[in-house]
């Protein structure tokens, strides 16, 4: 099938897509569905489609993801990057307008058969530019992770610095101290302490403090902050 060139009056259709992310035992995964059907058979792409007469965008994405996971489990959604390439599909001329979401840690939504939770670093081959605008979605986060609360999203409603050290080192690639973590988050005055303590594994020790995000919305911290990889 050929694409109608630019200079024509047909319209390009318009896609919304998600980049669904989620730290999954210590890994931070990515929501994909595998294709039954050509094009690209068999290679995994990112829940979403084509918008519906009268519907915007956001409502477009929460549509299509309810087909995929339960969007109550949502902690955060965004809008990403719009793809306008006239050939990114090469079956037609599709614009797209990608979208990142964030899941809690502890959270496990129901999704269909087809559609599994795949590693961020380590994606199986995906469909179309998928696995660019998965990759965009990951470095959005490790950008916000710097200077936002964002990852109250991605984090448990309550939890010890350990537990939420060991999210923010698997959303950025790289191990983070926990007593830097703390200094940061506290001094940005994003934690709460709950007032409780948890014994941490199975060697126990001195329970560890727990404590929470102050707000469960995104906040802008620190605009000059970066949480870069030890050197």
């Amino acid at each position: 099938m050929s694409l109608k060139p630019a200079g024509e009056s047909t319209r390009p259709l318009h896609a919304a897509l998600a980049v669904v992310l989620q730290v999954r035992e210590d890994v931070l995964s990515v929501l994909l569905w595998r294709r039954a059907l050509p094009p690209d058979e068999g290679a995994w792409a990112l829940p979403g489609g084509r918008l519906s007469p009268g519907e915007t965008l956001a409502e477009s994405i929460r549509r299509h993801l309810e087909m995929k996971v339960d969007v109550r489990e949502l902690a955060h959604l965004e809008q990403l990057e719009t793809l306008s390439e006239p050939r990114r599909n090469p079956h037609t001329w599709e614009l797209a307008t990608a979208y990142l979401g964030l899941v809690p840690s502890d959270a496990d939504p129901d999704i269909p058969d087809d559609t599994r939770w795949q590693p961020v670093d380590e994606l199986p081959p995906t469909a179309f530019d998928h696995g660019a605008i998965v990759l965009a979605g990951r470095d959005r986060l490790r950008g916000k992770l710097s200077y936002t609360t964002i990852g109250f999203a991605l984090a448990p409603e309550t939890f010890t610095l350990a537990e939420l050290r060991d999210i923010y080192a698997a959303a950025l690639g790289h191990d983070v101290s926990a007593t830097n973590l703390k200094r940061v988050l506290l001094r940005r005055g994003a934690l709460a302490a709950t007032g409780e303590r948890r014994i941490s594994g199975s060697a126990g020790g001195r329970p560890a403090q727990v404590f929470r995000y102050r707000s469960r919305r995104l906040e802008i911290t620190d605009p000059f902050a970066a949480l870069r990889p030890p050197t």
